[in-house]
């Protein structure tokens, strides 16, 4: 069963003298125990759509399921229950995720507290799975970014969520950093079977996901997908690159958005409209003029 199903889905944020069109008819499909990017420009719709997914926010239109659960069918209450049972979220301000005079410890433990656990236990075995076992006594205030972000992964995981949701995740640290956070979230993939969905501007995190989706002006665009798993990324650098292949994302109504990337190649930069054929049982684009260059 998929995690998460988007169908047509529209949101559209209204004041009295204006109205915005965040997503426009966005179809999206995510399997349980996938580790995916959603990527896009500022304003491209990418986190309405994650606060959306995280029962922040409702959708205007279209459909939108997660766990099996139609989240346009929800109650208040049942919203409350969602994001307590369903969905972890970790953010790229810490302070979102993060109690500063707390310890480690005490952070991870409050959620924990909440749902009426056993939480000294729970919170030591998360801490421990995010690799700050030796560190759970330090205030915020002696750790570093990257393992502020690890105990806030931490916290996201306390109440044992089947999808756990990044906004911009990796934002505020260095690349060294980044890596290790990136790291971390595709070992909780791998070891607990989570879905997991990141949120990010940053396209080398193809590297490190199954699945890179891009947003472009409201709707899916374009997909990039690994063709297989690879461990060390650093020193097959050149063969994860080749390990993956893009798509653009065709809707319903037949419509594509062809990658801006290709749009940029020679004879179609500017183009309005563009030649389609049939070659060899293939669709292909060709620029405008009469000359046929294959577009690939």
């Amino acid at each position: 069963m998929a995690m998460i199903v988007c169908d047509g889905l529209v949101k559209i944020y209204k004041t009295k003298d204006i109205e915005v069109v965040a997503l426009q008819g966005l179809d999206l499909r995510v399997e349980a125990g996938e580790l995916m990017a959603i990527i896009g420009n500022s304003g491209s719709g990418k986190s309405t759509l994650l606060n959306m997914l995280g029962g922040l926010d409702r959708p205007s239109a279209g459909k939108l399921m997660v766990d099996g659960k139609d989240l346009l069918a929800f109650s208040e209450r049942d919203l409350v229950k969602y994001k307590r049972e369903t969905v972890g979220f970790v953010w790229q301000n810490k302070a979102r995720n993060l109690i500063p005079y707390l310890t480690a410890l005490e952070n991870v433990e409050l959620p924990i507290l909440l749902r009426g656990r056993r939480r000294r236990e729970r919170a030591v075995e998360l801490l421990e799975a995010v690799g700050l076992g030796h560190r759970m006594k330090n205030r915020l205030s002696e750790l570093s970014g990257g393992e502020q972000q690890r105990v806030a992964i931490a916290i996201a995981l306390a109440n044992q969520p089947k999808l756990l949701l990044a906004d911009e995740p990796t934002g505020a640290l260095d690349t060294k950093t980044s890596g290790q956070v990136m790291d971390l979230f595709r070992e909780l993939n791998r070891t607990m079977g989570l879905t997991i969905v990141i949120v990010t501007h940053d396209q080398q995190l193809a590297r490190k996901v199954d699945r890179v989706v891009a947003i472009r002006d409201g709707k899916t665009s374009s997909e990039l997908i690994r063709r297989s798993y690879r461990e060390d990324y650093e020193s097959l650098e050149r063969e994860a690159e080749e390990s993956h292949v893009e798509y653009a994302v065709v809707d319903k109504a037949g419509r594509l958005q062809i990658p801006a990337g290709f749009m940029n190649a020679e004879g179609f930069r500017n183009a309005r409209r563009v030649r389609v054929g049939m070659e060899n049982g293939r669709i292909v684009l060709y620029p405008p003029e009469e000359e046929k260059t294959e577009a690939k």
